[in-house]
């Protein structure tokens, strides 16, 4: 077989794999990208957002629809500068109870906090992450119907565990459950390394965290970006410092999984950049030299791993290979991520949180940006509907 081929096999299933058309695969990367980096998973049409004659009851009502009503969330993170703003100064909603009200008039059911501070002028002032203020924020939610389902809070940086980190640990914890949290997290990952030994130190300070936060009825789990579903390096020649250099194929949070305990250590796994990691990482070096591909599914992960991925970032992106990272970052529902097929796949959906998240929803130029985005995320992501 000629080289010219060999490289046209390889591209025919890696686009199989991703389940997308030659035309489309070709057409979205260069032509150097066609037959060097995986394309994204390409999407179906967006979700179709509720019409304004369209009742709430209409689109709720039945079986069909993919995530349930009380399962769906937004982390508070999608709207920080809402949170933040002062109202002395604003019309618009202002601090955690009126982003609450709002939410609630969306239609949410749930909330991920992204720390517990606000503007000094909102009602309870600055700073909530105190027993107090946790009481004052149930107070509220419990108002609006809402529920506080995790956070992306405190996990000590000391290992062994400082005196002051383990009581930092265990107030967070009693916070946690003052808002009613049934999950306690963070926004990293269990490690930054991309070596087995690291992993395993991880490993062993997670089951530890993990342990204490199981027994004040709380499921820890850890959020994570595309690096942690890079290749793990675990074997081959050693570097000058006696560090392995290559791969056995396996990905960095896929071994975190084997070695963390499954009864108290979970994830969150963020949707979009989990098909950002799709698009960058997908090759590797094995031991023995050889260039090995293999394209990471998401959907396939939480299938083999479901009591693990309580919850969900549901994050949208539009294709953009020249991004870097494959997709650019949109309003939920309006990308090419195929959320339809994701839920579908992955199933259980009484047992899964999505929370609707943009990292870029806030805007300088238009305040009420942030708003209005999760406003149509939960319209797209209520509207998701399994194939008939």
């Amino acid at each position: 077989m000629s080289p010219e081929e060999t490289t046209a096999t390889a591209g025919d299933a890696l686009r199989r794999t991703l389940g997308v058309s030659r035309r489309r695969f070709l057409s979205t990367c260069t032509a150097t990208a066609a037959v060097a980096v995986a394309a994204p998973v390409f999407g179906a049409s967006p979700a179709l957002a509720r019409t304004a004659a369209e009742p709430e009851s209409a689109v709720d009502h039945g079986r069909s629809a993919l995530v349930p009503p009380d399962r769906r969330g937004l982390i508070l993170y999608t709207v920080r500068d809402a949170v933040a703003r002062d109202p002395l100064a604003t019309d618009l909603p202002s601090g955690f109870r009126e982003v609450f009200r709002q939410l609630a008039r969306y239609g949410y059911r749930q909330v991920e906090f992204a720390g517990y501070r606000q503007h000094a002028n909102a009602p309870g002032g600055a700073d909530l992450g105190t027993v107090e203020g946790a009481r004052l924020m149930r107070s509220w939610l419990d108002e609006y119907g809402l529920r506080a389902q995790g956070s992306h809070g405190f996990i000590p940086s000391s290992w062994p565990l400082t005196p002051a980190d383990l009581d930092a640990f265990r107030r967070a914890l009693e916070i946690a459950n003052i808002l009613g949290m049934e999950h306690m997290g963070t926004g990293g990952d269990p490690t930054g390394s991309p070596y087995r030994a690291d992993w395993d130190v991880a490993a062993d300070k997670w089951n530890t965290l993990g342990a204490l936060a199981a027994r004040e009825g709380i499921k820890l789990y850890t959020h994570n970006h595309d690096s942690a579903y890079d290749f793990l390096l675990d074997g081959g020649p050693l570097d000058a410092q006696g560090r392995p250099t290559r791969s056995s194929g396996i990905r960095k949070l896929e071994y975190f999984l084997q070695i963390s305990d499954p009864r108290s250590v979970y994830l969150e796994l963020d949707v979009f950049w989990a098909h950002v990691a799709q698009y960058k990482f997908h090759t590797y070096t094995a031991h023995d030299g050889s260039r090995q591909e293999q394209v990471f599914d998401p959907a396939g992960l939480v299938v083999r791993h479901t009591p693990r991925f309580p919850l969900f970032h549901a994050k949208d992106g539009v294709i953009n290979p020249q991004s870097g990272l494959g997709y650019d970052m949109v309003p939920f529902g309006t990308g090419d991520i195929d959320y339809r097929r994701f839920f579908t796949r992955v199933g259980a959906k009484n047992r899964h949180h999505p929370m609707v998240e943009q990292d870029t929803a806030p805007s300088a130029t238009v305040p009420g940006q942030s708003l209005e985005y999760a406003r149509v995320g939960y319209d797209n992501l209520a509207a998701l509907r399994a194939h008939r």
